[in-house]
């Protein structure tokens, strides 16, 4: 069983930064690819960022603004988001998709936190 334990969310002014952490435990054999994810009152949920192990990929509207990176060691993914806009105001979840030895591939996600950017 993967585990993912999302922190780091909370409330800014507009401008300012947070980093989000999420930390993968369990039985994981390879990862093929860890993100960042949001969802909006009223929205679907949506790509911010992921990263695997040849590209990193942003969405246009965090570009410049926000990092994802990965500490391989402690298999855990994080995403400074500077800047921060009233519109970036969701709930981010983190996302891991791994692969097995017999083929399986497995797509986990995290509880999400709350992330509330004041203007």
């Amino acid at each position: 069983q993967v585990q993912l334990v999302e922190s780091g969310g909370g409330l800014v002014q507009a401008g300012g930064s947070l980093r989000l952490s999420c930390a993968a435990s369990g039985t994981i054999f390879s990862i093929n690819r860890m993100g960042w994810y949001r969802q909006a009152p009223g929205k679907q949920r949506e790509l911010v960022a992921s990263l695997t192990a040849a590209t990193t990929h942003y969405v246009d509207f965090v570009k410049g603004r926000f990092t994802i990176s990965t500490d391989n060691a402690k298999n855990t993914v994080y995403l400074q988001m500077n800047s921060l806009k009233p519109e970036d105001t969701a709930v981010y979840y983190c996302n891991l998709v791994a692969s097995y030895p017999l083929g399986q591939i497995q797509v986990h996600w995290g509880q999400g936190t709350q992330v509330t950017v004041s203007s």
